[in-house]
């Protein structure tokens, strides 16, 4: 039999996690949450290049139809690491929520594959806020409702001054996501998101889709009370104006992408005032838009591929 790939080899023994967070305190408003994480991964027999008959995992897509007040919203595709907290984002990012406190519980049940949410005094207008939906590129979750996008104009982020990103710290983030063990390094086929506070990561999620993993991490943020003025976003995804969206509502200016960036994403982060890195990997980037933010350290390079040669 033909040897498994590279990757599958070094990750065989070890289940590789699609959440994983630090350890803070909820806030006390915040909704009453049912963890029901799904099977991360399904087992298959495939033929390889070699003609050879093998087993293999790939990631357990599933359907979660989200309710709200009982009523019918949305069902959105989902791996299930985190469900509750994609649900809660999906609200917020969809500003069919203002803050988490809005939201009483959110009960997972996937031997229905719904996801139930009670608020405590209902969503105003619903079905109006519902009404125009602007078809998108996302991969997991295809819509945005039209309310959101007229939001955006009273995003506020903080100056350039208050949050900024050093490319030293930019070269610490992109090593540390290459060396995580993951969904997509074990079984490929999802994106990953995660937030950090310096180098520090705060939070990361894997999910089918690069909007639901923002979304889960934005349910994570509104849960824990935690502020995105001073954070990072990284993905593994394109950015959209959509993604854009969506991390100038979590009040995150600085964004990371191991892919690149869309014209729309960059003309509406550039109104915001956000910064944009794309094509981020290893030790290469290009900051797209938000030069203000960036200090440039070009000896970094040099300091990150010493520490990597001492490595090894």
């Amino acid at each position: 039999m033909a040897p498994p790939d590279e990757d599958e080899a070094d990750d065989a023994n070890e289940a590789p996690l699609a959440f994983d967070a630090v350890a803070l305190p909820r806030r006390a408003d915040a909704p009453r949450l049912n963890p029901a994480r799904g099977p991360l991964l399904r087992r298959i027999e495939i033929v390889d290049q070699h003609g050879e008959r093998r087993d293999i995992d790939i990631p357990a897509e599933r359907p979660l139809t989200v309710f709200v007040d009982k009523r019918e919203l949305v069902t959105l595709m989902t791996l299930g690491a985190a469900p509750e907290l994609l649900v809660l984002g999906y609200l917020l990012n969809q500003n069919l929520v203002q803050r988490a406190s809005d939201v009483e519980s959110i009960d997972v049940d996937w031997s229905v594959e719904a996801a139930a949410v009670k608020t405590h005094a209902g969503i105003a207008n619903l079905a109006e806020k519902t009404a125009h939906r602007v078809v998108t590129t996302g991969c997991g979750q295809g819509t945005v409702f039209g309310d959101a996008m007229a939001q955006i104009g009273a995003v506020r982020l903080p100056t350039a001054q208050s949050a900024r990103i050093a490319q030293g710290t930019l070269l610490r983030i992109l090593e540390l996501m290459k060396s995580r063990h993951s969904v997509h390094r074990h079984a490929g086929s999802v994106h990953g998101c995660a937030l950090f506070r310096g180098t520090e990561m705060l939070v990361f999620v894997e999910d089918v889709g690069r909007h639901n993993a923002i979304d889960s991490i934005a349910g994570w943020m509104a849960v824990h009370g935690i502020d995105g003025g001073d954070k990072i976003f990284y993905t593994t995804g394109r950015l959209t104006s959509e993604m854009v969206m969506k991390s100038a509502h979590m009040g995150v200016p600085i964004i990371v992408s191991r892919n690149g960036v869309t014209a729309m994403g960059h003309e509406l982060a550039s109104k915001l005032g956000m910064t944009l890195f794309g094509r981020a990997a290893n030790r290469h980037f290009l900051c797209y838009c938000g030069f203000e933010r960036f200090d440039a350290e070009p000896q970094a390079n040099a300091q990150v591929q010493a520490q990597a040669l001492t490595a090894d």
